[in-house]
């Protein structure tokens, strides 16, 4: 039986008195790609938060890698992309490679001595993420695309287990946007890396990912994006137009 890297039982949070998460329970499985999505306001980016420790819960527990959340310490088994226009600074002075590089400090002791293998490590994550080309322009001259992409070899040069996304998307064109979600289906599968993607993509998601998981300050639905299709219990939550648009069922 593969490993609970994530797990939450009854999960609530409250935000100046609002209630944010009722109640939320549910685990991610060694290897799962698991897509979260909501409308605005359901409570997505909070859950993600919560799960790494940035929100204190208001009522119950997370586990990561089989330990409560206050004692776990193995952070660099953790990549972890935030919503890029709400922390990302353009103007940043590094190049993509020293962005990426940053990467490998996650979790240790500073200062850091460079390590045999980092090296390797950054070049890997260069060629898979198709920016070895650029490695040496700064971030601020890059398109969004890039930009990401960048961001998002930073999370991963470490090699975490595990890999947490908010809304990495969002900045994207569609062409984009679709290369996007083949790299991190081709983490998932061929490095193993478990993956938790917050995302208002429905569609895509649903293609890319092995488990759907649908909130709405509460766990609305958690399973297989096909299964979510045709759930007659679903259809009764969201009606049937809007259960086929979600879909593409027209």
């Amino acid at each position: 039986m593969s490993l609970d890297l994530v797990a939450t039982t009854e999960l609530c949070f409250s935000y100046n008195g609002a209630e944010v998460l009722d109640k939320v329970s549910f685990r991610v499985r060694q290897g799962d790609y698991l897509g979260i999505v909501g409308p605005n306001g359901s409570g997505k980016s909070t859950l993600v938060k919560t799960i790494l420790g940035l929100n204190r819960p208001a009522h119950g527990t997370v586990t990561l890698f089989g330990n409560p959340q206050e004692q776990f310490a193995d952070w660099q088994k953790i990549g972890y992309l935030p919503q890029r226009l709400k922390f990302f600074n353009p103007n940043f002075p590094a190049t993509v490679e020293e962005l990426v590089r940053l990467g490998l400090l996650a979790g240790k002791n500073f200062p850091k001595r460079r390590a045999r293998g980092d090296d390797a490590a950054v070049e890997e994550t260069l060629a898979i993420m198709g920016i070895a080309d650029i490695r040496k322009r700064l971030i601020g001259e890059l398109s969004g695309g890039q930009q990401q992409r960048a961001l998002l070899a930073r999370a991963i040069v470490g090699r975490p287990e595990l890999l947490i996304m908010d809304e990495p998307t969002t900045a994207l064109d569609p062409e984009t946007r679709e290369r996007f979600y083949e790299l991190l289906q081709l983490l998932n599968r061929e490095r193993n890396t478990t993956v938790i993607l917050v995302t208002h993509d429905t569609w895509s998601i649903g293609k890319y990912a092995t488990r759907f998981l649908y909130i709405d300050k509460r766990v609305v639905f958690d399973g297989t994006f096909d299964q979510f299709c045709q759930s007659e219990e679903m259809t009764g939550f969201f009606g049937e137009h809007a259960q086929h648009i979600i879909c593409h069922r027209h």
